[in-house]
């Protein structure tokens, strides 16, 4: 009872700082307060009409969309690698893999910016591209590797046995079995680049930013209830990712055991 209790504490503590950003936002002051005075949605419509607020908005989703296509794939082929294959230096492997994880974001972010800076890569979408999905890659591979780990290997040698090749047992035996794995790394792979602020800092430039950077930017020149506002949908935009991904996840499970029945 009292760790049922303690829960339910935590869980209240985490989100309270996040719920109390909602009523901020609907507030007709022209400062954030808390409560509001009255309600209004007028600080959404001046997000809808600022065209900095939808640039940023739009190149984050445009990098995120490419950062998790990227690392899914590359982190599906890594965590295969890993689990099938003789990967000579395996442990140096995910010890590389989980350096994004330990490193601190701000050592990543001089990092890349010094080597972007020299390849023109800086404020690019290639270059927040490629920086994001370093950054997603572990998430992938070690959500993909636990999707691995519970997969019946004697499927794969029952259809080498029969013929068929690798390309072709990954695509109709593996891949369809690890698929709610593979879209749960898909997901988190979007939210951590879609919300990642450090590394997007130090690559930006004037003309091209993400949403976190031109959150920054507001709350060092200008605190107003847009920036409520933004935080509120973009707190709407990961939950519905997460749902989302759990509808595909039992979706593609449902499909996987009626494979295996």
């Amino acid at each position: 009872m009292a760790l049922n209790a303690a829960a339910y504490a935590v869980t209240v503590f985490l989100l309270l700082p996040t719920l109390i950003i909602i009523p901020m936002s609907v507030g007709p002051e022209r400062f954030l307060r808390f409560p509001p005075a009255g309600f209004s949605l007028r600080w959404y419509a001046e997000y809808f009409h600022d065209a900095e607020w939808i640039a940023a908005t739009l190149f984050s989703l445009e990098v995120g969309l490419i950062a998790a296509f990227c690392a899914t794939v590359a982190g599906t082929m890594l965590a295969l690698a890993l689990v099938r294959g003789r990967l000579p230096g395996r442990g140096l492997v995910e010890l590389l893999v989980v350096g994004p994880v330990i490193v601190p974001h701000v050592a990543l972010a001089v990092a890349m910016f010094l080597v972007f800076e020299r390849l023109r890569l800086t404020g690019t979408l290639l270059g927040f591209a490629m920086a994001h999905t370093v950054l997603a890659l572990p998430f992938v591979v070690f959500t993909v590797l636990a999707a691995l780990y519970r997969f019946d290997a004697e499927l794969e040698r029952a259809a080498l046995s029969c013929g068929a090749g690798r390309f072709a047992t990954f695509r109709h035996v593996t891949l369809p079995l690890i698929a709610p794995g593979v879209v749960s790394a898909a997901l988190f792979a979007f939210i951590i680049s879609f919300d990642e602020p450090v590394v997007s800092f130090f690559i930006s430039d004037l003309d091209r930013k993400t949403l976190p950077r031109k959150m920054f930017e507001d709350i060092d020149y200008n605190i107003s209830p847009t920036l409520a506002a933004v935080a509120t949908m973009l707190t709407a935009l990961t939950v519905l990712a997460l749902l989302a991904g759990f509808v595909l996840k039992r979706a593609a499970e449902r499909r996987a055991a009626a494979r295996n029945g």
